[in-house]
């Protein structure tokens, strides 16, 4: 069954329709924008449109690359996105790596492409980029050409392994072989390699506007997958990012756990302390990854909501939280304790006020 339809991004869809068909589009891409969005999908769609055989329209939706890409079966679309790590696979070969990749793909493909985001002990590891440099250097298998799609790809860095992972990645991308188009995406852009950032052409993705989230919401399939809540209030959730809403009842942990940090940076002394202390282990890290990736959810709900009501400096003091909040997230992909990365969190934010 083919995954779900493409939803919204009518006008990044013309522009770099537009590229394809003059044969001005990059190599190498970045689609950015906030989580949720459709960026993926949105990046499947130009893989599909860069395979199409139709004579006319691209992608006509009928001709066997287009099946097999909206299948996610093309032999030449490479889909790589974060997964749980499997010892030892660093050192595996092609033959060996390959079967776990299709397994991965097809796992999205039943779901229809609906898929809540990965939790933060997943990665894209050494692995990883081994299988595509070694896709990158086939000749395409039924097309003229083949389509690499790394999604998430900020996870490469700093998960364990990762900064192997990334370096290896970047000496693909300095060489990308004449008929690979190569798109990343990613919601956490900054925390790419800068030498990865460099070498690609960033795209920022905008989220659906409410025609477009009304379509989604439509949708059998998808409704299938979402809460069982009235669309006024799932429209509120997303905020132009279905994705927001495959996260089921562990988002909805994360959003929770996220808004009472927020209420303790507010609070004293004491709340802040006892907030870090909940915050868990080194062993429940992912976990904790999560609650921070719903933190700057959160957080760009305060922006949005200050701008919206004309409070300036309340908008300009939440935004300040944002870099704090990244570096929490680096701080905790390595060897820090949770504890201990929400206690010097939560006083940096407390120090803004």
């Amino acid at each position: 069954m083919p995954i779900l339809p493409l939803y919204g991004h009518e006008a990044m869809r013309e522009q770099l329709a537009a590229q394809m068909d003059r044969g001005v589009l990059p190599a190498s891409l970045l689609l950015h924008g906030p989580a949720g969005i459709g960026k993926q999908r949105l990046a499947l769609w130009m893989a599909q449109r860069l395979l199409c055989g139709g004579a006319t329209a691209k992608p006509c939706d009928e001709c066997q690359h287009c099946r097999y890409a909206l299948e996610l079966q093309h032999p030449d679309l490479h889909w790589i996105f974060p997964h749980e790590n499997v010892s030892g696979s660093a050192d595996w070969e092609y033959d060996d790596l390959k079967p776990l990749h299709d397994a991965r793909v097809a796992e999205r493909a039943e779901a229809k492409g609906l898929y809540a985001r990965p939790d933060g002990s997943c990665g894209i590891y050494k692995g990883d980029t081994k299988y595509l440099r070694h896709v990158a250097s086939r000749s395409p298998a039924l097309a003229s050409r083949k389509v690499i799609i790394v999604g998430d790809a900020e996870r490469m860095v700093p998960q364990q392994a990762n900064p192997e992972a990334a370096n290896m990645f970047l000496k693909l991308l300095e060489e990308p072989p004449a008929d690979t188009t190569i798109i990343l995406t990613s919601s956490e852009p900054h925390a790419l390699l800068q030498t990865i950032r460099s070498r690609v052409v960033q795209l920022r993705v905008a989220p659906l506007p409410t025609e477009a989230m009304r379509a989604f919401l439509a949708d059998v399939a998808a409704a299938e997958k979402l809460p069982n809540l009235p669309p006024a209030e799932l429209l509120r959730i997303a905020g132009g990012a279905p994705g927001k809403l495959l996260g089921g009842d562990d988002q909805q942990v994360a959003m929770d756990r996220a808004r009472k940090l927020l209420a303790a940076a507010d609070g004293g002394a004491e709340q802040r302390f006892r907030a870090a202390f909940t915050s868990g282990t080194s062993k429940a890290r992912g976990a904790f990854s999560d609650v921070l990736d719903a933190l700057s959810v959160v957080v760009h709900e305060r922006v949005r909501d200050a701008a919206a009501r004309g409070d300036e400096p309340a908008a300009r003091r939440a935004a300040k939280v944002m870099p704090l909040i990244e570096d929490a997230k680096l701080a905790a992909a390595g060897n820090a304790n949770p504890q201990v990365v929400t206690a010097q969190l939560l006083e940096s934010i407390a120090e803004l006020r």
